[in-house]
């Protein structure tokens, strides 16, 4: 019987050299995996039934990631009964702040009564560092108290300013359209 020599093992080699590239491009400064590429921030100041209040979204980029400043960004904006919404959706034309690091929606709203209402907002967007793009999607519940015109309303100091939801994502985690 002849034995034929065989080949080396085509598998074990090409896993060498994904380990060795993930090794080089992890120690160049890419982001790791379980990393998050972003935060949600978001702001809501007192509102009155019958005037115009606003609430706002902030992408903010993580870890070297940044927002693409050229990919479309949208909020989808949803609200319980009794709450109006002049723009259901809000597109990269509305942004309030737009810089390489951050992204905000300001979502106006009027209330015809009061009482506890939410709002909803699910941002679609894009995250990029040097070597890749990913996108993302994220769903921010505002919780608003609207009080009755003519009821004493908290001083514009005790709004929520900066509050982080529970929108920070991981790069493993990070929901896609």
């Amino acid at each position: 019987m002849n034995a034929t020599p065989r080949p080396p093992r085509l598998v074990l080699t090409l896993a060498a050299i994904f380990a060795a590239a993930a090794s080089v491009a992890l120690g160049s400064g890419a982001a790791r995996a379980d990393e998050a590429t972003y935060e949600i921030r978001k702001t809501s100041a007192p509102a009155t039934a019958g005037a115009a209040s606003t609430v706002s979204v902030t992408v903010v980029g993580k870890n070297g990631w940044h927002v693409n400043d050229e990919a479309p960004i949208t909020a989808t904006v949803k609200a319980d009964p009794g709450v109006t919404l002049p723009k259901p959706k809000l597109t990269r034309a509305d942004l309030a702040e737009s810089t390489k690091q951050t992204a905000r929606f300001d979502i106006p709203f009027s209330a015809t009564d009061a009482g506890a209402k939410t709002i909803t907002a699910q941002t679609r967007f894009v995250m990029c560092q040097e070597q890749a793009c990913k996108p993302a999607s994220e769903t921010v519940a505002f919780n608003v108290d609207v009080q009755a015109p003519g009821a004493a309303v908290p001083a514009a100091g005790a709004a929520k300013h900066g509050d982080k939801g529970s929108g920070k994502k991981s790069a493993t985690k990070t929901k896609t359209p």
